[in-house]
């Protein structure tokens, strides 16, 4: 069985997004822009829900070509458009870059894949991941928290039915004040 990572940028009061889709405010350091590269070089698939889609595919796929992209950058660049992803979402009709789009039940295709063969999948959305939250799907949650307070927005963690018991297995500090906190769900 494929193992299923909820990982992403997250302000300390618990929000991915700041009112209006800001993300101004989790700019990574050096250091930490490189564990997210070397995570995209590892992921056997990565699903995304549209509105992250639709920001990540309006920049990686010509971020190398920008005068001025840093050898980071033009490396991400070159590592996302290679992995493997699925969007999820019934309201795009195209997507590119070694992508396939889903446009059926999130719950009943993850838990798919996760059956199926293949390296790690990781879930990046809101909307997606608390969907395979509430169906118990995630493995893993990878929290790096930035220090700042954006008081409202896209929360990381969506209402649940039930609680989710987690382990708390990694912790990494990175410049700038930002830690990585990674928990299993205890089974």
């Amino acid at each position: 069985m494929r193992n299923l990572t909820f990982a992403m940028n997250m302000s300390v009061d618990g929000y991915i997004a700041a009112p209006g889709d800001n993300l101004g405010w989790g700019v990574p350091s050096d250091e930490l822009f490189q564990w997210w590269s070397d995570r995209v070089a590892v992921t056997g698939l990565a699903l995304y829900g549209r509105k992250l889609w639709e920001t990540m595919s309006s920049h990686w796929p010509t971020a190398d070509q920008q005068p001025g992209a840093t050898p980071a950058q033009i490396e991400f660049a070159h590592r996302w458009r290679e992995m493997p992803k699925a969007v999820f979402s019934s309201t795009i009709s195209t997507v590119g870059w070694n992508t396939r789009l889903v446009t059926g039940d999130a719950v009943t295709e993850i838990t798919r894949l996760k059956a199926g063969d293949g390296g790690a999948m990781d879930i990046s959305g809101a909307t997606l991941a608390g969907a395979a939250m509430r169906a118990g799907l995630i493995d893993d949650y990878v929290l790096v928290t930035h220090p700042v307070l954006v008081g409202g927005g896209t929360p990381f963690f969506t209402a649940l039915d039930n609680w989710v018991n987690l382990s708390l297995v990694e912790t990494r500090p990175f410049p700038d004040g930002v830690l990585l906190a990674r928990y299993e769900t205890r089974r």
